[in-house]
């Protein structure tokens, strides 16, 4: 890790059709569905996640981490990952958006990392913000979150390569995101956009915070890596054209 502060902000096969577009609003709360005020936030167990089936697009490198004493979860391009333990869910930014959202009363949360905003209709994948948007949201409501209680907060969008500039992939990721939450009627609560800086971010779904590094303006050893994992989004941009803050 390099000495850039931190900064903290508390609060196999084709994917299966997406259940907010067959299912309607779901009821209100009642007493019976809220954790218990006071309860302890569940236990995470490496070995569990590790082992558990995974669905197509959920994270699955599983490990512990040393610096923040927390096992976790980390996102790539195009994956996403929800949970209620008491683990952490990290990822690295270029020029592409994560969304953390936050069942605030159910005390469910989840990240996504996309690419592009959208992508042909025939791809249904978490790579592009139509789909990883969705899918983030309905894979939460499993867990017992509710639209009208969730908070996000959006990472990412940097301009990190040069020839970003004329695609303006960042800017164009930051519209979405921000659009979409919008109509989805999910306040944003803080948000660390665009500039020219790559980030790595870890969030904390129990809770609510992430906590935010800006890495040196040149690409960064992960963001090489998740390039030649996963596909550049230039590559893909050229294929698919047309709260508070506590530093420490």
């Amino acid at each position: 890790m390099n000495s850039y502060s931190w900064s903290s902000q508390a609060a196999a096969g084709s994917p299966a059709p997406l259940e907010r577009r067959q299912r309607p609003r779901v009821h209100a709360y009642t007493a019976a569905d809220h954790p218990p005020p006071g309860a302890p936030i569940p236990a995470s167990s490496l070995e569990q996640l590790k082992r558990q089936p995974r669905q197509p697009g959920e994270a699955s490198f599983f490990y512990f981490d040393p610096h923040f004493q927390h096992n976790a979860a980390k996102v790539l391009p195009g994956e996403y990952f929800v949970s209620n333990e008491d683990l952490v869910i990290v990822t690295v930014l270029g020029s592409c958006i994560a969304a953390c959202l936050w069942d605030r009363t159910m005390r469910v949360g989840g990240m996504n990392h996309f690419m592009l905003p959208e992508g042909d209709s025939s791809d249904a994948s978490g790579r592009y913000g139509s789909y990883a948007m969705e899918l983030l949201i309905n894979e939460m409501l499993k867990l017992g979150a509710r639209r009208e209680s969730m908070q996000a907060k959006i990472f990412g969008g940097g301009q990190v390569m040069a020839n970003f500039t004329t695609m303006n992939v960042g800017e164009r990721n930051t519209s979405f995101v921000t659009n979409y939450l919008h109509t989805e009627r999910i306040p944003i609560v803080s948000e660390d956009v665009l500039d020219i800086y790559p980030r790595k971010v870890v969030y904390f779904p129990a809770t609510g915070k992430v906590m935010v590094k800006r890495l040196a303006h040149a690409h960064p050893e992960e963001l090489v890596q998740q390039e030649r994992t996963r596909g550049s989004a230039a590559v893909v941009a050229r294929n698919t054209a047309g709260g508070s803050v506590d530093l420490f």
